[in-house]
């Protein structure tokens, strides 16, 4: 059984502990039997996995590769897993190229089964991923306590990684668009609509940028490279999605209200 992380109370205070305590906790999550099992299993056998065949075969291999990109619900998925990493990204029709969930892009890019030899023969792949995997599950275990505290985990990671990719700041913004999780968190962040998919892209990425700008004076995604852009970003997600919350209890309270005195 692995280790329960903590989240004593929610919004930005609890986020404050969380940031306090993480280390000591993730640490004591890896060294849970069950993760460090998958793990261990996975640096002893990754080394011999040549295809996405190879990989996609053995239930722990598949377990950890997609659990290092949040992609756990594909489990049973096998035949789309292996045309997903079988196909890489280096063909433009590759299936990785083609769907909007950047995700599977990441995992396909990581594996490299497209190249002459696979990034699996590499030295320090089974760390990488095995590092991710951990940290992706510890993630998992704190939306378990508090599903916003897990989405603000991952605002700041994606945004960090994002700010630091050799692309165009729109491509960064696209990027955005097509990640649905952090997609939402940033809308909640910056107090857009969910309707906002609706619009044409263009449109979707004009709202994105004059939001930030508000907020920030900076429409670039390259500015959460510093921690202090990215802390104000998650206090404002924090904050309104608490205040969602209660609003959202409000409601379901004075519903329930309105019924009972209709009943007299």
């Amino acid at each position: 059984m692995s280790f329960q992380p903590i989240v004593p109370f929610g919004g930005y205070s609890g986020w404050t502990f969380l940031n306090r305590t993480k280390e000591a906790q993730l640490e004591t999550f890896r060294d849970s039997s069950d993760i460090q099992r998958d793990v261990e299993y996975f640096k002893e056998n990754i080394g011999n996995v040549k295809t996405a065949e190879d990989l996609v075969s053995d239930h722990t291999l598949r377990k950890v590769a997609l659990g290092a990109f949040d992609l756990d619900d594909d489990m049973d998925n096998i035949y789309f897993i292996q045309k997903v990493l079988s196909d890489g990204i280096l063909d433009d029709d590759a299936l990785a190229n083609k769907l909007t969930d950047t995700r599977y892009y990441d995992m396909a890019k990581a594996f490299g089964f497209d190249l002459s030899v696979p990034n699996t023969a590499l030295s320090s792949f089974a760390d990488d991923i095995a590092t991710k995997f951990e940290e992706q599950q510890f993630e998992i275990a704190i939306g378990d306590q508090d599903a916003n505290m897990r989405l603000a985990m991952s605002l700041d990671r994606e945004l960090a990684e994002l700010s630091e990719k050799t692309t165009s700041d729109d491509g960064r913004w696209y990027s955005v668009m097509g990640n649905t999780a952090l997609r939402s968190t940033l809308e909640t962040a910056l107090g857009l609509p969910n309707s906002l998919g609706s619009l044409d892209l263009d449109q979707q990425l004009k709202e994105f940028r004059d939001k930030t700008e508000r907020y920030f004076g900076n429409s670039e995604i390259s500015q959460f490279a510093d921690p202090e852009a990215r802390q104000e970003m998650l206090r404002l997600f924090l904050v309104r999605a608490e205040l969602q919350s209660t609003s959202t209890q409000y409601s379901s309270a004075a519903n329930a209200l309105s019924l009972l005195s209709g009943a007299y």
